[in-house]
């Protein structure tokens, strides 16, 4: 089922998430002083990809880096992209067959808001 559920989310909405993320990856690595924002990014991009069957954990060897970097993080960005999930994830759930897709956009927001620290897993 994660399976069939990822190819219509890759079709329908992974693609263009994830190629927004990898241009913002990009563009924070041109930048130097932005590489981890933009190694983040493209974590995300992988997430956005291929969201079902997989989960987001924190990191227990995160440190005080991990907590500067999420504050700029937030202020700078994660905070519209979080509003932005979130208002995509309630317009999917409009529909019946939107549901399972804005359900999985509602799981990447907290990986949008706070990704650095930690750490995209498969589903046990």
């Amino acid at each position: 089922m994660n399976a069939i559920l990822n190819v219509i989310w890759l079709v329908l909405c992974g693609i263009w998430m994830a190629i927004g993320y990898v241009v913002a990856g990009i563009i924070c690595c041109v930048l130097i002083i932005t590489i981890p924002f933009g190694l983040a990014s493209f974590r995300i991009a992988g997430f956005a990809l291929w969201p079902f069957g997989r989960t987001l954990v924190d990191r227990r060897d995160a440190g005080v880096f991990s907590l500067i970097g999420n504050i700029l993080w937030i202020i700078f960005g994660g905070l519209w992209l979080a509003i932005g999930h979130i208002v995509t994830g309630c317009l999917l759930c409009i529909t019946i067959i939107g549901i399972p897709l804005g359900l999985a956009n509602f799981k990447m927001v907290p990986v949008s808001l706070i990704p650095l620290g930690r750490e995209i897993v498969p589903v046990p």
